[in-house]
């Protein structure tokens, strides 16, 4: 009886568990469910987990211009890509900066960062500064720059590496190591799960924003995979409202609207689901950074 007793929290701790996966992966799970049933069905009977009069017609219809998805998803693949690894050097050179204690201009340097955070100068400054100044409008790299560096991810890794013990970098000098030095082979090393946190934070935000190209391309070529999927569901709504507008006598049941839905979040997300879990190994880890300091 008394082993039973012993075994209670942990069965309790398991189950809680278990219900929290559950509440995870059942959205997941109804969003594919959905996307491969029919809009008439789904009127009828609601949402399920499991598919509800079999189709993949929504699907077709997302890939019914196949070879611009394969295109949008190019570029998403090379924004996030370099846009990841970019914004990780950057981000990490100028946390290391101010993780020394010996670097004068810490302070100042981080309230400099610290302001943006607060304050921001607008979308219409930030307009004028990308398309005049910088000329990069229907640019794929308009994509990339304005994301490249953020506050908050340099302060992350500032606190992460600010934990590293001082007397390594002390020994690296001693040695005649030079600071980029001591950066690629003691720092970067010793800061996998920050690094890999970080990354996978920026990682989500190249991969999912539709803003910057809203904002910034007209070339239909250079249409992320986010935005593609945007302007085609504007599409099908506008078409629908217009049918209904002049009598055409378009409806849900000849275009799947909701179920197309579903299909473009699982198009959307299927790649980072997929990335995730290599991730994991260090993500976890990373969770707690800034969380403790000494």
């Amino acid at each position: 009886m008394s082993r039973d007793l012993k075994r209670l929290p942990k069965i309790v701790i398991y189950l809680v568990l278990i219900l929290i996966c559950c509440i995870c992966v059942i959205p997941i799970i109804t969003v594919v469910s959905i996307s491969l049933s029919s809009d008439l069905t789904i009127m009828k009977e609601g949402y399920g987990i499991l598919p509800k009069d079999f189709t993949t017609e929504a699907y077709r219809y997302v890939f019914k211009d196949w070879v611009s998805i394969i295109r949008s998803y190019g570029v998403s693949l090379f924004v996030t890509v370099f846009g990841c690894a970019a914004g990780l050097i950057l981000n990490a050179l100028m946390a290391y900066v101010l993780s020394r204690h010996d670097y004068a201009y810490r302070k100042q340097l981080t309230l400099v960062l610290t302001i943006p955070m607060v304050l921001n100068g607008g979308l219409v400054p930030t307009y004028i500064w990308l398309t005049k100044y910088m000329h990069l409008k229907n640019t794929i790299w308009v994509m990339i720059v304005p994301m490249l560096v953020v506050p908050w991810f340099i302060i992350l890794l500032r606190t992460f590496f600010s934990q590293i013990p001082y007397s390594l970098i002390e020994a690296a000098t001693v040695d005649g190591a030079g600071e980029m030095t001591i950066f690629a082979r003691i720092i970067l090393p010793l800061s996998k799960p920050a690094l890999a946190t970080v990354g996978m934070f920026i990682t989500l935000n190249y991969w999912n924003d539709w803003f910057l190209p809203l904002m910034y391309i007209d070339k239909r070529e250079l249409y992320n995979l986010q935005y593609r999927l945007y302007i085609m569901m504007r599409d099908v709504q506008e078409m629908i409202k217009n049918s209904a507008m002049s009598g055409m006598g378009i409806s849900v049941a000849d275009i799947p609207t909701e179920s197309m839905r579903m299909a473009m979040c699982v198009v959307a997300a299927g790649p980072m689901l997929m990335v995730f879990p290599f991730f994991q190994k260090y993500f976890v880890k990373g969770l707690t950074v800034g969380g403790v300091k000494g």
